[in-house]
């Protein structure tokens, strides 16, 4: 490794790039959404972090207002790794008090393949129904499910099927316009996956398995995700 060749976020890294960096200039906070929700911002979660409070910021709401944007980590005059410290703080709250129903659904997607738990042969009934339906107005439609061979494999956000299917005629047009290969799974369709949003890196590995061995199965050239 030529460390000459390193940018300075690199050269920091091999040091040690930790929340001890932190000059408490406020810029995080700055440039953070949900700066003064419960009285709260990115650098008050750092410091709880260096003082030993760690357990307070892990029972707080905080870490699940926060979006993940990574707005504060950008902004950074240290390159401080912010994202990750605050998946680090979600990952070690206790599964069963973790906010709504992310943990739900997570466990819900490992062993449906979705995060709202939409039965395989409902899923495969209701693309049959879009697909006549929108046949109507685009001659020939057809919702291509497990083909091999497509050159875009496209994962669905799982609130589409369960609530607004018909959202998912926007991005169909486009495929039929363009005369796109593409395919849809019949299996672990799902898109979005909350384990990166709840810290369980297990489960998110999982799921990105799965999406991935699809990926291969069909040889797809491209993988679409909704988010």
């Amino acid at each position: 490794m030529d460390v000459l060749k390193l940018s300075k976020r690199e050269k920091r890294r091999l040091a040690g790039e930790y929340l001890d960096l932190c000059l408490t200039c406020g810029t995080c906070a700055g440039g953070c959404p949900v700066t003064g929700v419960d009285g709260m911002d990115m650098r008050k979660a750092l410091r709880m972090a260096l003082l030993g409070l760690e357990q307070e910021l892990i029972d707080s709401r905080w870490p699940w207002i926060c979006t993940l944007c990574s707005r504060c980590e950008s902004e950074c005059p240290m390159g401080i790794d912010l994202v990750k410290m605050m998946r680090s703080v979600r990952a070690r709250r206790d599964r069963e008090k973790v906010p709504g129903v992310l943990h739900k659904g997570v466990m819900t997607c490992l062993r449906t393949g979705n995060n709202v738990g939409i039965p395989k042969d409902d899923f495969l009934m209701l693309l049959e129904d879009l697909e006549e339906e929108l046949g109507e107005e685009l001659p020939g439609f057809k919702v291509p499910i497990d083909q091999k061979g497509a050159r875009i494999l496209v994962t669905i956000n799982s609130k589409e099927p369960f609530a607004e299917p018909e959202d998912m005629f926007f991005w169909w047009k486009i495929f039929y316009a363009a005369k796109e290969s593409w395919t849809v799974t019949s299996d672990n369709w799902e898109g979005v996956n909350w384990g990166l949003f709840t810290g369980d890196d297990e489960s998110m590995k999982e799921v990105v398995r799965r999406i991935v061995q699809n990926y291969k199965d069909l040889e797809c050239e491209y993988l679409l995700l909704p988010e």
